[in-house]
């Protein structure tokens, strides 16, 4: 795979301006027309040495360059994403397994036909699993932040029209990943803002509900409304860090800066293309489990006389089978698809508006002709 040269920050303004962006003495040419030097004159379509035309980018080229990435470089794109994830499931397996070990005579003191719950035993349980849990949450973490980071590191060379191959994207994302990590961070965290604020506010209809006081939710709704907004303003500010802390090799917070320069002035395009995304991702989903649902077997009808334990294993054994090995694998297929689709939809925003800002087609157009090194 070749480098990220070329792909840093364009001096002073921008690369040398190329015909199909918004250039020319009066503004801009009419679509598909340019400045000679002398008077306007039709353009060549513009060069499209790989997935999508190197030249300012519609919604159109957003969506399809994504589809075509997914469809040219499936092997480095998935199969990055598959090894990941079946290394975090390693992960959380031994985990389980580890915090099983640890407390197995507590669990069985618990779960011990007409045994009383004790604390004794029931501490060393929840802290063992929380551990897990957490320890399942740092890793989600992790591995989500090398996902992103292979799908830039392969839409750099999908864009010039080169190989990728599963190795050397494998190599490029794991060397990002600190910093896309500590980028992901602050996203996560400004998404949990809202989360909070609506965790306060059921909080707040239960203290109404016990104390007949309306004050704690009259407080708590308004600023329910205000993070919602300031939230995703602050988001979509921040969404091309990632991108940026991969194609010019930026520490998390010249990515940070990185994309406020991009992104503004162009926050409702960069919101609506990324909202169209999130759609598209959840069609497909509901495509896929909508057949699952109505396939889904009858439980099995009450029975007064069975036990309540009885009645939950039959239950049980009536969800699983072949349904539940379809339904896991289709959402295991979906989630692969929409954790490579939607950071390929961010990475060519990314691209557009480098393209648009900075001259990027100028450099991409030299890149892609320029002879690639031996490995």
């Amino acid at each position: 795979m070749s480098d990220t040269s070329g792909w840093g920050p364009q001096a002073p303004y921008g690369g040398p301006p190329g015909p199909y962006g918004p250039y020319g003495p009066y503004g801009g040419p009419p679509p598909g027309w340019g400045w000679n030097g002398s008077s306007w004159a039709p353009l060549p379509p513009p060069p499209k040495p790989g997935v999508i035309p190197l030249a300012p980018l519609g919604a159109n080229h957003i969506i399809g360059g994504a589809f075509a990435t997914m469809r040219r470089y499936a092997k480095p794109l998935f199969g990055t994403a598959a090894a990941a994830y079946g290394l975090l499931a390693v992960v959380i397996v031994a985990g389980l397994g580890l915090a099983y070990v640890a407390t197995r005579e507590h669990v069985r003191a618990v779960y011990e036909p007409g045994a009383d719950f004790s604390w004794d035993d029931g501490r060393p349980i929840l802290v063992a699993f929380g551990l897990v849990w957490l320890l399942f949450m740092l890793a989600t973490l992790v591995i989500n932040s090398f996902i992103q980071a292979s799908c830039a590191a392969t839409l750099h060379e999908a864009v010039l029209g080169r190989p990728a191959t599963f190795g050397a994207v494998w190599r490029r994302a794991w060397s990002r990943t600190p910093s896309v990590l500590a980028v992901t961070l602050l996203l996560s965290l400004i998404l949990m803002l809202p989360v909070a604020a609506f965790a306060l506010v059921l909080f707040s209809v239960l203290f109404l509900m016990m104390t007949q006081s309306i004050i704690p939710i009259g407080l708590v709704f308004p600023l329910f409304l205000l993070t919602m907004p300031l939230a995703a303003w602050l988001y979509v500010l921040f969404a091309f860090a990632p991108t940026a802390a991969v194609l010019e090799t930026a520490g998390p917070f010249t990515a940070l800066r990185r994309s406020v320069r991009l992104v503004r002035g162009a926050w409702w395009r960069t919101f609506g293309i990324s909202l169209l995304a999130g759609l598209i991702v959840m069609g497909v989903s509901l495509a896929l489990r909508l057949p699952l649902q109505f396939a889904a077997p009858t439980p099995p009808p009450v029975d007064p006389d069975d036990s309540a334990s009885a009645y939950l294993l039959d239950q049980l054994r009536s969800q699983f089978g072949l349904y539940a090995v379809l339904g896991l694998v289709g959402s295991f297929l979906t989630q692969l698809a929409a954790t490579v689709f939607l950071p390929l939809v961010t990475a060519l925003l990314y691209i557009d508006r480098r393209i648009r800002k900075e001259g990027l087609a100028h450099t991409l157009t030299e890149a892609s002709s320029a002879p690639q090194p031996v490995p």
